[in-house]
């Protein structure tokens, strides 16, 4: 396994030259294109790795599985999918015009922007600290990692820059689809994005959405057996922005990106994949990152379908 993933790092690494590391968020644009990592948990506990897997980044949009775990947790399925449909979209992940063509009002998945700030906004809790103090927790446990925390440089970048996620916010409010104090819910939002990890970490965690909930080191169960059905199908039809369709036909096993570069990839009851490689493409994936994860999941025959 060790000797596949050297061939296949060194094979993709070259692609990072193609696109461009984010930098509408501007503390993100301090990430080397060049960067390219992926970290593999199977099912046992047993790990393997080759290339930039412990370069930190942050979370930025694979957060968004997290907020809908726990949303889902303390509120129910039925509530929050009254809040947030789960129907795939075309448009970018921060369009205002998914929320004004839609009949309900409501986002049209929980892994776009809007749906996102929906399902971080039923996170129960009593002040955004304990809100925050939740999904942090939650993070340390899935991967092992006591030392998880918010980049506090690209939380406030993110905080400088977020105006398109304020009027998505309170173009909701305005609607009565998203209730509460709309910049405690944005501080929250943003928050969790700035989650820094490794490609390790993400490789544990997609480990416990491939086991049905059980962390693969402790036994622990963590997560329902249908919330990680349901957020596992989610992440095959919404969770690669709008080339999900692509992936599922490339790839076939569910994932989620984000624009620090990472991305978390699950295969059921064997692995659980942790990729970075901060140069994205046009739609805001990791070029390299995307090659990488084909070929590794060709080579092994991965797809679920």
């Amino acid at each position: 396994m060790f000797s596949l993933l050297n061939t296949l790092v060194e094979k993709n690494r070259v692609y990072g030259k193609e696109g461009n590391v984010a930098s509408y968020i501007p503390a993100l644009s301090k990430a080397n294109a060049d960067d390219l990592g992926i970290y593999v948990v199977d099912s046992k506990g047993k790990e393997y790795y080759s290339g930039d897997y412990d370069k930190k980044f942050t979370m930025q949009s694979i957060s968004k599985i997290v907020s809908l775990i726990l949303a889902i947790r303390d509120n129910g399925r039925f509530n929050v999918f009254k809040k947030v449909d789960v129907e795939p979209t075309g448009m970018g992940f921060n369009s205002i015009v998914n929320l004004e063509a839609s009949d309900s009002g409501k986002p049209y998945n929980p892994m776009i922007n809007a749906g996102a700030i929906v399902t971080t906004s039923l996170i129960d809790g009593r002040n955004v600290e304990e809100k925050l103090e939740k999904i942090l927790d939650f993070m340390r446990t899935v991967t092992n990692n006591k030392y998880i925390d918010v980049n506090e440089e690209v939380y406030l970048s993110e905080k400088e820059t977020g105006n398109r996620n304020r009027a998505l916010a309170y173009f909701m409010k305005s609607t009565g689809v998203l209730e509460g104090n709309v910049e405690e819910i944005l501080e929250l939002y943003f928050k969790q994005c700035s989650i820094e990890l490794t490609a390790k970490d993400l490789a544990r965690f997609g480990a416990v959405l491939a086991n049905d909930g059980v962390i693969p080191w402790t036994n622990e169960k963590i997560i329902p057996k249908e919330v990680c059905r349901i957020v596992k199908t989610i992440m095959v039809t919404c969770g690669m922005y709008d080339a999900s369709g692509e992936f599922a036909v490339n790839v076939g096993i569910p994932a989620k990106s984000g624009v620090g570069g990472g991305i978390i990839a699950t295969v059921p009851r064997k692995f659980g994949i942790g990729i970075y490689g901060p140069s994205l493409d046009e739609k805001g994936n990791s070029i390299a990152g995307l090659k990488l994860i084909k070929d590794f999941s060709n080579e092994l025959d991965l797809s679920i379908f």
